[in-house]
């Protein structure tokens, strides 16, 4: 029975990421850099941060397809040509993404920290997606975390700082500052700032 479950999963999971390939072509068609917000909500950061970097393409990633559609229309509204919005989630965005493309930059702006302890696994900052970001990042590419909660916080730059592909820089300024909804939210919040190691 667990060995059919499996084989069910990988198949969804498959054509879930066939279907994302053909949603990221024409997205992506001659592009060889991009910068990912993970993460990105209604769109109010990415937006940000597109329309002060017009050489960049940026890149909005949600789980949440109403989250998307927000974030599409605020492009549209500010006419960036410089940003799309998809509904994927990490793990599935780095299996289809183009073999050529690759990450400039990325950002993960208070990501849910599933604070119980059954749920850890289900946290962005894990090993295993570091080593999988390592092979899409460029050398030298930022990845910017940021995150309300003090323990989840600990963890990440304890995972970060153990990993041999990334480069924590505790001295690193935030690159670009704009306050989101969850930020506006917070009491405090910390971020991290690790680098790709060539």
């Amino acid at each position: 029975m667990t060995d059919r479950i499996e084989t069910d999963y990988l198949a969804v999971r498959e054509t879930r990421r066939a279907e994302l390939r053909s949603q990221l072509m024409p997205v992506l068609a001659g592009r060889t850099t991009l910068t990912l917000e993970i993460g990105s909500g209604h769109g109010h950061f990415l937006s940000a941060y597109a329309d002060s970097h017009p050489e960049r393409f940026c890149l909005g990633i949600d789980i949440m397809s109403d989250r998307v559609g927000r974030g599409t229309r605020k492009r549209d509204r500010a006419r960036l040509q410089n940003l799309a919005f998809v509904h994927a989630a990490a793990d599935d965005l780095l299996a289809a993404m183009p073999g050529e493309v690759r990450l400039e930059a990325v950002f993960a702006l208070f990501p849910d920290p599933w604070p119980k302890r059954r749920h850890w696994k289900n946290r962005l900052i894990r090993a295993e997606f570091l080593s999988t970001l390592a092979q899409y990042a460029i050398p030298g590419a930022p990845l910017n975390f940021r995150t309300d909660y003090a323990p989840y916080f600990e963890e990440a730059e304890a995972t970060v700082g153990a990993h041999p592909q990334w480069h924590v820089d505790r001295e690193a300024p935030w690159p670009f500052e704009y306050t989101t909804v969850f930020q506006a939210r917070a009491s405090a919040y910390r971020s991290l700032i690790a680098y790709r190691v060539p």
